[in-house]
């Protein structure tokens, strides 16, 4: 299996509770995923902070506006520092996110590794370099500039 990885860092002015609050809320994910892929978070959310073991299931359209069920499980939470989430059911054959925060100057830095493989042996390689690699980086790149809308332009001292 080819795991692949997909790192991001972004530097926010915002301070570290206010990005954890944020993101460790799985209801705000919505708002920093691309209108186009049709996401809807299925699982009822409670306003309680997010805790290792805690499941949420999703219906996205990634391609074509075809609906695909996904359930994710929060499989490790470090408050104000760090949490994962690793794919349960899905498209992919292993997906697991690392959102890890620390605060800097003026700011919080966030950084988003994400370690991924696709089914379906030379056919799921085959589909990353055509199509997969792509999406995620869309993906990723709407979910910044998204952020730059929400939070500002971090600016150094």
């Amino acid at each position: 299996m080819k795991v692949f990885t997909l790192e991001r860092v972004q530097l926010l002015p915002i301070s570290l509770k206010e990005a954890w609050e944020f993101f460790s809320s799985a209801g705000n994910l919505s708002k920093i995923t691309p209108p186009e892929m049709n996401f809807v978070i299925l699982t009822k959310l409670s306003d309680a902070p997010i805790v290792a073991g805690m499941k949420i299931d999703y219906k996205v359209s990634p391609m074509l506006g075809i609906p695909l069920k996904w359930r994710t499980e929060i499989t490790g939470v470090v408050p104000l520092q760090r949490f994962t989430d690793r794919q349960e059911i899905g498209p992919y054959k292993l997906w697991e996110h690392t959102h890890t925060f620390e605060e800097i100057s003026g700011g919080v830095k966030m950084t988003d590794v994400v370690n991924y493989a696709l089914p379906f042996g030379v056919l799921g390689l085959l589909g990353h370099a055509i199509f997969v690699r792509g999406k995620l980086n869309d993906i990723f790149n709407f979910r910044y500039n998204k952020l730059l809308d929400l939070f500002g332009t971090y600016k150094s001292d």
